[in-house]
């Protein structure tokens, strides 16, 4: 079968079209035709060598760890309504550039026909993150939500479902391209994180009192300004770390003001946890309520392009690889 590996560690040229023996699917799993492919930022900082107390993976080895497709063949023990169907799944860190992959049983969420593999493959990872950060944040109506990140994949889909909530949204993106585009998706305010006076504009679209809740997908020192904008009381997620590394928040100074802190180890979902809210934002966008937004779309075998697209940050949302 068609597939592509990371030969070794390094730059986006280390992912190699190849060609793998096809896999059989054994007790408890199913071998899934793969037609589209969900990459997100980690999976580029994991080709680089990062995170690997996180992601223990060794070259060569096959990225990608949530596809869509249709189901080919199930193991022992799965029930075989499930062949023919139209799933995704998450399937760890590893197995999904490829044309055939496997996945747990327990991870499949059924697609609904209105939705495109493309689409579902955009929101097999981020629509089910987002949809378990609004849960832990706990958001409710009337309150605000600041979005740093709000132009990615994960920050459109907070965006759109934070507003669902009822939240007033505030979205933090950088350049005119992405600011329009949080805008388009609802958001109440949108602040330009270019601006060096970026922090201040968002205190003043949270009307100086501070949000409620501060999801950051960015980290670094901008998850640790966006700290400072969260009310006492609040709760600051501190999720994503495409700049290196999570926001160095100080857990003295959170208490202090009384704010609860989450961070990565809050979005850990069993599979079927993770089956459950994917299948939830996969009906969303079936109703025509929550839209994924792709960038752009890559063949399997420029699986590299896709990581440089990632990786140059211009691209608007998702980057989807399509087998």
């Amino acid at each position: 079968m068609r597939a592509t590996q990371a030969i070794e560690f390094g730059g986006p040229d280390v992912l190699v079209p190849t060609e793998l023996p096809e896999p059989t699917a054994g007790p408890g799993q199913v071998l899934v035709t793969v037609a589209a492919v969900d990459t997100i930022f980690v999976e580029t900082q994991v080709r680089g060598g990062w995170g690997r107390e996180y992601f223990p993976v060794t070259p060569p080895y096959v990225p990608g760890g949530g596809i869509a497709g249709t189901v080919r063949a199930t193991g022992e023990g799965v029930d075989p309504a499930w062949n023919g169907r139209r799933i995704v799944a998450s399937i760890g860190i590893t197995g999904g550039y490829a044309e055939l992959a496997l996945a747990p049983a327990g991870a499949l969420a059924a697609v609904p026909d209105e939705v495109s593999f493309t689409d579902a493959a955009a929101l097999v990872h981020d629509g089910a993150t987002a949809a378990r950060l609004l849960e832990a944040t706990a958001v409710r109506p009337g309150e605000q939500v600041l979005v740093v990140g709000a132009s990615g994949g994960m920050g459109t889909v907070m965006v759109q479902l934070a507003r669902a909530a009822g939240a007033r949204v505030v979205g933090v993106a950088r350049g005119d391209r992405k600011t329009g585009l949080v805008r388009e998706l609802g958001a109440d305010a949108v602040v330009d994180a270019a601006r060096p006076d970026w922090v201040e504009r968002a205190r003043e679209a949270l009307g100086g009192t501070g949000a409620d809740v501060v999801l950051d997908g960015v980290g670094g020192e901008v998850g640790l300004a966006a700290f400072s904008l969260v009310a006492t009381g609040g709760r600051f997620s501190a999720h994503g770390a495409p700049t290196g590394g999570f926001a160095p928040v100080d857990p003295a100074e959170a208490a202090a003001r009384g704010i609860r802190l989450l961070g990565i180890a809050d979005v850990q979902l069993t599979d079927s946890e993770h089956a459950a809210l994917a299948a939830h934002t996969l009906r969303a966008a079936a109703e025509g309520t929550l839209r994924p937004v792709i960038g752009a779309t890559f063949p399997l075998e420029r699986a590299a392009a896709a990581h440089e697209a990632i990786e140059s940050r211009e691209l608007l949302g998702k980057t989807v690889i399509t087998v």
